[in-house]
């Protein structure tokens, strides 16, 4: 780990990284929890996002339980010369949840463009992926869809205590 990455935000990463605390005042929860200021709080976990060490807050949604019981992983064979371009293009949209650049595994696997869907149906999912297509164009090669039948893990990497 960095240098600048201390035991404070070692115990501020291991209160948050199950989420915020569900109150109206988060970051001045953790402050009384942690003994320092609220302004602190805030401060370091500024630091740590600029760092990289953390890499976003923000809420992430059970799908399921706000009706998107389709949940679609698209995969696109476009050229690796733009997928830095064509990437951010298909993670701009606001039904792609989000989209990420993986190595190909010829000749089975061509994809190396992944951008995840919701839907409340799979009509739905695919209509989303069809307006992924469309803006791809002749670009793509090839594409699938790969539709999530259960949950196995929804959590990020963990610290120990």
């Amino acid at each position: 780990m960095s240098e600048s990455f201390d035991a404070v935000d070692r115990r501020l990463v291991q209160a948050t990284q199950a989420g915020l605390p569900l109150v109206s005042r988060p970051y001045h929860s953790l402050a009384e929890q942690l003994g320092i200021t609220p302004a602190e709080v805030m401060a370091r976990l500024a630091r740590l996002l600029e760092s990289g060490i953390v890499r976003r807050i923000g809420a992430v949604p059970n799908h399921y339980a706000i009706g998107y019981t389709a949940n679609g992983m698209s995969v696109w064979d476009v050229p690796d010369e733009r997928i830095d371009e064509l990437g951010e293009r298909v993670g701009a949209l606001d039904f792609v949840t989000h989209a990420y650049h993986r190595p190909r595994r010829l000749p089975e696997w061509p994809y190396n463009l992944f951008a995840m869907v919701h839907g409340g149906s799979r009509a739905e999912v695919l209509a989303k992926v069809a307006a992924i297509a469309e803006l791809l164009g002749p670009v793509c090669r090839a594409h699938d869809v790969l539709f999530s039948t259960r949950i196995l893990k929804k959590t990020g990497l963990r610290l120990g205590a």
